[in-house]
């Protein structure tokens, strides 16, 4: 049988890392992600120079020994977020934690696939808590709603894409009858590419029509890609002007979840008390 003092020194223990570590309202949740920050900035800073051969030669051996000591201490504090969370499994799979997962993946991969260590500079997006460190509460809650409304929109740009989609395949192939290999289409694919270079107004050059008929349907493709892109922005903003509700930062105890109502009690996601 579980004895219940320890038991309840677990649970007290469990509490309190939680603040520290998912909270930023005390002042030991606040140094924490600071410092936390500092350190990612650092780590980051690291790679970066790592990558720059002159200074690679020189210090090689210095920088890789501190990004593997950074890596340890993110894996440290990776484990505690899953150990003090109280659903770890939904924690892992929220944004943040996949992110703080991703942050430490490239180094322990480097040791298999030689310069994928490089990739740890997804390491900038953890800096994005620095918002509620700061108490930026204006750009939190407009973060927060444009999450919501891209969310919340997610069907309707599917279907556009799936209509962007076929529209380039379509142009891609007409192209390539129309120019043929002997102007550079020398496949479908290829002239799909110029499709998308072309709709999306791009315009690299590195491949363009040159007969009369090719020209007239890439000035048609040219104004129908301005036409395109005002689609997804009234998608979003519809979305957005039915998200503006006033959002809390507070954060949820069981699941980690964020984005409540200012008077919620619960948590809209797991049913937690707030």
């Amino acid at each position: 049988m579980d004895d219940p003092a320890e038991s309840k020194a677990t649970s007290r223990w469990r509490k309190t890392m939680f603040e520290v570590i998912f909270e930023s309202d005390t002042p030991a949740g606040k140094w924490f992600d600071i410092v936390l920050i500092i350190c990612i900035l650092l780590s980051i800073t690291t790679i970066m120079l790592d990558s720059v051969a002159a200074v690679s030669a020189r210090y090689g051996t210095l920088l890789t020994a501190v990004e593997w000591f950074f890596t340890i201490l993110f894996t440290i504090e990776y484990i505690l977020r899953l150990i003090c969370i109280g659903k770890p499994i939904r924690y892992a799979v929220s944004f943040f934690g996949i992110i703080d997962l991703l942050a430490i993946v490239p180094t322990y991969s480097s040791l298999f696939f030689y310069g994928s260590r490089y990739l740890v500079t997804i390491r900038v997006l953890r800096v994005l808590r620095i918002f509620r460190v700061l108490k930026l509460g204006h750009h939190t809650k407009e973060a927060n709603l444009l999450k919501t409304a891209l969310y919340a929109s997610r069907r309707k740009i599917f279907v556009f894409l799936f209509v962007v989609l076929t529209l380039v395949v379509i142009l891609g192939s007409l192209i390539y009858v129309i120019e043929g290999p002997a102007n550079g289409f020398t496949s479908i694919p290829r002239g799909v590419y110029w499709a998308i270079v072309t709709l999306t107004t791009v315009g690299y050059g590195d491949i363009s029509p040159s007969t009369g008929l090719g020209q007239f349907l890439a000035a048609m493709v040219m104004i129908l890609g301005y036409s395109i892109i005002a689609v997804p922005t009234g998608i979003v903003t519809v979305e957005l002007a039915e998200a503006y509700k006033q959002k809390s930062a507070q954060v949820c105890p069981q699941c980690s979840a964020e984005g409540h109502d200012q008077d919620a009690g619960y948590c809209k996601y797991c049913g937690t008390k707030l």
